[in-house]
């Protein structure tokens, strides 16, 4: 399967930039997936098509201003401390990092997997300096297949408020404009709790509190799962052939009371609607795990590509925003609706200019 097969035309002017003054203001295109039938709606529908034993699965995950601006340093051998400005020799200019990841081990939270820029300039044994007085301090460590770096940084006691303080929203490359002080709320759910991601579950950034105070009204239940968007998500394919890509792993959690609400829906035969592609791969996964496809809780971490072809023992129906053309998320929305069905709908999007990626209007596929 050629990966040209999931390209389509979009005009510049349709990729969303910035939010709409309300949440659910968006426009939703409803589609059948066994018919590939679809119908213009708003997202202010969504909750009166849902049914009344549906389960709705949603990804609290919490982004976190993962991009840091500061200065690039020499390689040196004396010990890395912010309390020391003397290491800071050779400083030759401006450094930009996208933490995509934590890493495990002794070292956490220091010890993380990033994007650099500029990216062939960055070398390991780099050390990169951050903040107004450099209390951020890190050393490229190792370099991995893609460009991405391993950076240690020096432990300091308030880590996280540090990149609270000096980070930046990391918005996608699509939103060509500077992040503002109303994106840390803006690209971020109304239910997001669980911080470690780069990049919000963007389906999830239509709903109100009062919508899903109305879906909770008509009784039905939901659940969440978390599943840390990193590299795997957004990471570009190089290949040409679809089954050759490889994804990258992100971590998530499923809580035992979860895992019991989801088998115990599907047990009795309902609904289980998926709430963005991040929890649709995160369900799929968890129910790889077991023989007889019911979702087993705890951690882990998931690699799973899901493209046509792909048995999906989950869910029953999905919330998702409009991809980016020859991406893993366009791959698996495809799986789930047909490669032919979902091209279509997206070429009437383009035609009813419709408003693409993360900030952009949403498709609810059953």
């Amino acid at each position: 399967m050629l990966v040209s097969e999931f390209d389509f035309h979009l005009p510049e002017e349709l990729i969303a930039q910035s939010p709409l003054a309300d949440r659910a203001a968006s426009r939703m295109l409803h589609m059948d997936r066994a018919s590939g039938r679809f119908e213009d709606r708003t997202f202010g529908d969504f909750h009166a098509l849902l049914r009344s034993d549906d389960l709705l699965v949603f990804n609290n995950t919490r982004v976190f201003p993962a991009r840091l601006y500061g200065r690039r340093g020499g390689a040196h051998a004396q010990p890395l401390s912010p309390q020391n400005p003397a290491s800071r020799d050779f400083l030759r200019g401006r450094a930009e990092i996208l933490l995509t990841q934590q890493l495990p081990g002794p070292d956490a939270p220091f010890l993380w997997e990033a994007l650099v820029r500029p990216g062939r300039k960055i070398g390991v044994g780099e050390h990169l300096y951050f903040g107004d007085s450099d209390e951020l301090v890190a050393e490229v460590i190792a370099r991995g297949e893609y460009g991405e770096r391993t950076l240690k940084f020096a432990a300091v006691s308030d880590f996280f408020s540090l990149v609270e303080r000096y980070g930046h929203v990391p918005l996608p490359p699509y939103i060509s404009r500077e992040d503002r002080p109303e994106d840390r709320e803006r690209y971020q759910t109304v239910y997001a709790r669980e911080r470690g991601s780069v990049a919000a579950p963007t389906a999830g950034l239509h709903f109100t509190p009062e919508i899903l105070n109305e879906i909770r009204k008509r009784g039905i239940e939901t659940a969440e799962i978390t599943l840390h968007v990193g590299l795997g998500t957004f990471q570009p394919i190089h290949a040409e052939v679809v089954e050759e890509h490889k994804l990258h792993r992100e971590r998530y959690c499923i809580s035992a009371q979860t895992a019991a609400s989801i088998n115990r829906a599907l047990d009795q035969g309902r609904r289980v609607v998926a709430i963005g592609t991040t929890t649709m791969r995160t369900l799929e996964y968890a129910a790889m795990m077991k023989a007889d496809g019911r979702v087993e809780g705890g951690p882990g971490e998931a690699d799973i590509f899901i493209y046509p072809g792909f048995q999906f023992r989950v869910a029953g129906a999905m919330l998702t925003n409009f991809h980016l053309p020859k991406s893993t998320l366009l791959m698996l929305v495809s799986a789930f609706a047909g490669r032919e069905h979902v091209l279509a709908a997206y070429y009437h999007a383009v035609e009813q200019s419709y408003r693409f990626f993360s900030y952009g209007d949403c498709m609810f596929i059953e």
